[in-house]
């Protein structure tokens, strides 16, 4: 195995998924200590099933979510709370919600 293969195995086991990033700069946004940050969003996702116990790899569902992004995720939550579809809401980005179009 050459250097640079073993280099990119390693930076990949060692990388945090998006999902769990983006959850660890909201929380420090609203001023909690990076590592306590870190705790609490690793202990949400894995609760909610994103992540597999006890570690940072990503499971089905996690892909899913991740693959969706802030804009996906948002609109999925207002959808299955509200019994609507998906195409229904718009995203802001500046506030991280999702909101009924007008019609």
């Amino acid at each position: 195995m050459k250097y640079s293969e073993l280099k990119q195995i390693l930076e990949a086991k060692q990388s945090k998924p998006k999902i769990v990033k983006r959850l660890e700069s909201q929380l420090k946004n609203k001023g909690m200590n990076p590592g306590q940050a870190a705790a609490v969003a690793s202990s949400t996702l894995q609760k909610s099933g994103v992540l597999k116990k006890g570690t940072l790899q990503l499971t089905k569902k996690g892909k899913k979510r991740t693959k969706m992004g802030a804009s996906g995720r948002a609109k999925d939550r207002e959808a299955k709370r509200h019994g609507r579809s998906v195409k229904d809401y718009k995203y802001s980005s500046k506030t991280n919600r999702a909101t009924l179009k007008k019609r």
